[in-house]
Order: structure tokens, then sequence, then C-alpha cells
């Protein structure tokens, strides 16, 4: 068990990780829209504030989840990609798309950006 672990439970470890409000609506964003650059995410209806983005996005990096890569001469401009364990967590999001659907009232799926 890592430092930061609350203990060794599966689900703990992995809130740990992706439990937090904005994580998993960045992931949805990149898995399901196609958005790859930060003003892409700003444009979310959940309307996510600069300093998060900026935090989520470090975080995503370093669990190695996102990749970054420069989209033009500007050195601060950069394109994000799931990696491949960015990408594995799409049964996740499916299934909780589905229990949403399913138990909550007044969702719905978003028509793709």
């Amino acid at each position: 068990m890592t430092q930061s672990q609350r203990s060794p439970c599966p689900i703990a470890c992995t809130l740990d990780l992706i439990g937090d409000r904005w994580t998993l609506l960045v992931i949805r964003d990149m898995m399901f829209f196609g958005k790859q650059r930060f003003e892409e995410f700003l444009e979310s209806p959940e309307g996510i504030s600069t300093n998060i983005l900026t935090n989520r996005l470090k975080s995503l990096e370093q669990m190695g989840l996102i990749e970054k890569q420069p989209y033009s001469n500007h050195p601060r401009r950069m394109n994000y990609q799931l990696t491949e364990q960015g990408k594995s967590l799409r049964p996740v999001l499916k299934s909780m798309i589905a229990w949403g659907l399913q138990y909550i009232p007044d969702t719905e799926v978003p028509d793709s950006e």
C-alpha cells in the first residue's frame, strides 16, 4: 500500500485517483467528444474553471492516463490524448452512463459535439 492510499481496497484506491468531481468529466470529454485542447474542455456545460482544469490535466498526465503534445510553435499550446490506460476506462464510463440513464430522472446522453 502506498502512502496516499487509504486502504488496499481497489474501489478506494481508484477513487483516490479519479474520484473527484472533475477528473472523469475531462476523460469523458476526451473519450466521447474528441476534445483535445484546453479551450475545448472549458466549453463543457459543467463549467470547469481554468485553475481546476490545469490541475486535473497535470494529474491525469502524472497518473499516465493522458499524454500531451504541442500542436503549434507556441510552447504552451498542447493537445491532450488518452493513453491506453486512459482508454481502458471506457467500460467504467459506459456503465456509469447506463446506470445514470436508468436511475436518475432527467438524464440523457448528450449529442457528440
